[in-house]
């Protein structure tokens, strides 16, 4: 079996005074597209602030490409090829496209390697391409979420973490996302990806983790948790 290409083990963290993870694990490996499903309140989010160094585990680890990443900020994180997809379809309006994907790629010196990777995200979003000096302000709200991940893919990432990627969405820009989540995992991308349309997610997915109140409840192959009464009665309204 191939090594863990990020794991974060028995992670507790919370804001403030309030606990959210009580021991939380979870683990992607190389090429995998791992999602993350359960309820409201289950710690979902707060897992990926605390790899990604929003939130600051109290304790267990993180490890990353064979690297202890635990309590690193967020600008450390990206460049080790770490790149997190926030809830909420972040664009910067007043800017095009072009501008916001180049805002990506602001760790990025080398002007053909930026090229490169615009190439990659034209390819995998043409819609993109087309409009690319159009302000992403006036785009609708898919379009802005192919923003948000086209601009993640700038550095080339070795792993993105997507937080509720379909969250809000119209049903056709819900198929397109996950259709674009399975093309980019098809070109080499790791995925891992928090998302509320569970039984979408998993049926993507090769592996899935099941979270309850900051602890993990169940994981397996995303046919196995789909196919387990227990997953499909407590989270899938089956």
């Amino acid at each position: 079996m191939t090594p863990a290409l990020l794991r974060a083990e028995g992670l507790t963290a919370g804001y403030g005074k309030l606990p959210i993870l009580h021991g939380v694990t979870l683990e992607v490996r190389q090429g995998e597209m791992v999602c993350v499903i359960g309820p409201n309140g289950a710690g979902k989010s707060t897992s990926f602030k605390a790899i990604v160094g929003f939130v600051r585990p109290t304790s267990g680890r993180v490890l990353f490409d064979g690297e202890a990443i635990t309590g690193l900020r967020p600008d450390q994180v990206l460049p080790l090829g770490l790149a997190y997809v926030p809830q909420g379809r972040v664009v910067l309006p007043q800017m095009t496209v072009l501008e916001n994907l180049e805002m990506g790629a602001y760790i990025e010196r080398d002007g053909g390697r930026i090229r490169e990777a615009l190439e990659r995200v034209y390819a995998l979003f043409p819609i993109l391409a087309e409009r690319r000096r159009q302000k992403a302000g006036t785009m609708s709200g898919g379009e802005q979420q192919m923003i948000a991940i086209a601009r993640a893919l700038m550095t080339t990432p070795k792993l993105v973490l997507l937080d509720e990627p379909s969250l809000g969405l119209s049903p056709k820009f819900v198929s397109i996302i996950f259709d674009r989540l399975c093309e980019m995992r098809r070109a080499g991308y790791t995925l891992m990806v928090v998302e509320q349309n569970a039984a979408r997610a998993l049926a993507v997915a090769d592996r899935g983790y099941v979270l309850e109140l900051g602890r993990n409840r169940f994981e397996g192959t995303g046919q196995s948790l789909l196919a387990d009464p227990e997953v499909k009665r407590l989270y899938l309204g089956g």
